[in-house]
């Protein structure tokens, strides 16, 4: 049945023509106008342009294809973000004329062919679902779009996590934020996601990479990445990490105590009492902060015990380490075990120094055993290390000084005078050792010069009668003997020392003379008086 009058059929009217393709410009519309319209405007609606087809306007049409063609081209694959609004706005500035556009034209159009309206409006209906359903499509589409992203994310957080377990914790710092900030951003505004459901789990692998040194047993390397732990509950919600928000609390503690321990008596604790103090501040009640002063008695008395072996120096310094760090410990009950070490230092002093003495390191033993008599006055000791002071600083010009140590009594037997006098116009220091060890300062003589050769002073020194030299006088056991000539002391600031030996030999009274030499000194060595004359000595600076 074709478009027109629904009263007549071909069969009543066989003499009136059949209508036009295309009606007149002007005048009514034809019959069945309302439907027509309706039925092309749907079918344009679709955005496929077959309204447009149905009643010849091809040109329409292919603008429909194009508009949707162009859609389709920008649209797919679906990306996260969606199509850009423009672009919409756009398309629909072509679907919605066409169909206005459509259906004005197929009232005044007819349709040629044996085709039904009603279907053909039905079929428009239909087709309106292709829009509809590409709407319902691509939003799907643009939702797993979304997801893909997001677990794109999560793989970028995922992979700046593996990479950063390679390094040290303080160059994988950086990372590890920039992971956390990743897993927060998922966890929290995409809860909802595939990648956000999977946070907790990333978070579990998360904390098992950071804490990797202390699973490995490296307590010291574990210290900052189990603090850095402690402080994540404050930057992400802490229920997504369930029982991990607290699980640093106690390997931190290990880790402070069994690396605390570790470094008891060292240098690098300093007075700040190192991890052992930061235990006590922030767990102080923990198991691992009762065990500190134990620990710390059990050190002192192992460094204590280390001082008589074959190393007091550095178990003397292992003992100084430990005095300074226990008593910064925060914890009064733990700090008053410094006074522990106090005895072990004073032994370890003096064995350091006897022990630097032995193994020809003069001015070391000099310098330690100087300490020690100016610090222990009321040790029982202090007379000795003196003297082994003394030989120490004797040996470090005359090495022949140093090959055993100084007596800790004087020997019984007879003892040699030995009278020194000063002819210079500076203070000297005599220092000796052998069978007793020893000092003595004379002042310098007012009326003495300095001598003008080596020769004259040799010759001359000591030996005017009108003048009163300054004298010591000293009983000295018989025996071989060092002495150090330290001139320029008390009037003159610079200090030039000569050494030399002697032998002090049984019923002989012995004389010995000082003397300057312009630039030079010299002195007469100790002889006995008798037939033996004065023997000159000097040396150049």
């Amino acid at each position: 049945m074709s478009w027109g009058d629904p009263s007549f059929g071909p069969e009543d009217s066989p003499s009136v023509p059949p209508p036009p393709s295309r009606p007149p410009t002007v005048g009514p519309p034809p019959p069945g106008a309302a439907l027509r319209a309706t039925t092309v405007g749907l079918l344009n609606l679709s955005g496929l342009g077959i309204g447009y087809a149905l009643v010849g306007r091809w040109g329409g049409a292919v603008l429909c294809w194009l508009a949707t063609g162009a859609l389709l081209l920008v649209a797919l694959p679906a990306d996260p973000d969606g199509v850009a609004g423009g672009l919409v706005v756009a398309y629909v500035l072509v679907v919605v004329p066409a169909t206005l556009h459509g259906g004005w034209i197929a009232r005044r159009t007819a349709v040629g062919g044996s085709w039904r309206p009603m279907v053909a409006a039905g079929v428009g209906l239909v087709l309106l679902a292709v829009p509809a359903g590409g709407v319902v499509f691509y939003g799907s589409a643009q939702d797993e779009a979304v997801e893909q992203m997001l677990l794109d994310r999560l793989g970028e957080g995922d992979r700046t996590v593996k990479a950063a377990s390679g390094r040290t914790f303080d160059a994988a710092r950086a990372d590890y934020r920039s992971a956390l900030a990743v897993y927060r951003e998922l966890g929290e505004d995409h809860a909802g996601s595939r990648a956000g459901e999977l946070v907790p789990q990333r978070l579990s692998a998360y904390y098992e990479a950071v804490a990797a040194p202390y699973r490995q047993g490296k307590h010291c390397e574990a210290v900052a990445p189990l603090a850095y732990l402690r402080t994540v509950p404050k930057s992400i919600d802490p229920k997504l990490l369930g029982d991990l928000a607290g699980w640093p609390d106690d390997p931190l503690a290990t880790s402070l105590y069994t690396c605390g321990v570790s470094k008891l008596g060292d240098r690098a604790a300093g007075s700040s009492g190192g991890e052992l103090a930061e235990l006590l501040r922030t767990f102080p009640g923990s198991a691992q902060a009762k065990k500190v002063g134990p620990a710390v008695s059990g050190k002192i008395k192992e460094q204590v015990g280390a001082v008589g072996g074959s190393s007091p120096c550095a178990a003397t310094e292992a003992l100084r380490g430990l005095r300074t760090t226990v008593m910064a410990l925060p914890d009064t009950s733990v700090s008053a075990r410094a006074g522990e070490a106090d005895t072990g230092i004073r032994n370890g002093v003096y064995a350091c120094g006897v022990d630097q003495f032995r193994s020809k390191k003069f001015t070391d033993a000099q310098k330690t055993l100087t300490e020690f008599a100016a610090t222990y006055r009321s040790d029982k000791r202090r007379a000795h290390a003196r003297d082994v002071a003394i030989a120490a600083e004797i040996a470090a010009d005359r090495p022949a000084a140093g090959k055993r140590l100084p007596p800790s009594g004087s020997p019984g037997g007879s003892r040699m005078e030995l009278v020194i006098s000063n002819d210079a116009p500076s203070g000297v220091e005599i220092l000796y050792t052998g069978p007793v060890t020893g000092r003595v300062s004379l002042k310098g003589c007012g009326s003495c010069r300095q001598y003008t050769s080596e020769a004259s002073g040799s010759s001359l020194a000591c030996k005017s009668g009108g003048r009163s030299y300054p004298k010591a006088r000293l009983r000295l056991p018989a025996g071989e003997y060092h002495f150090l000539y330290k001139h320029g002391t008390g009037a003159s600031a610079a200090v030039h020392s000569y050494s030399s030996g002697s032998r002090i030999k049984p019923g002989y009274t012995y004389t010995s003379c000082t003397y300057v030499v312009k630039s030079s000194y010299g002195l007469g060595l100790p002889s006995p008086t008798g037939p033996v004359s004065l023997a000159p000595a000097g040396s150049s600076r």
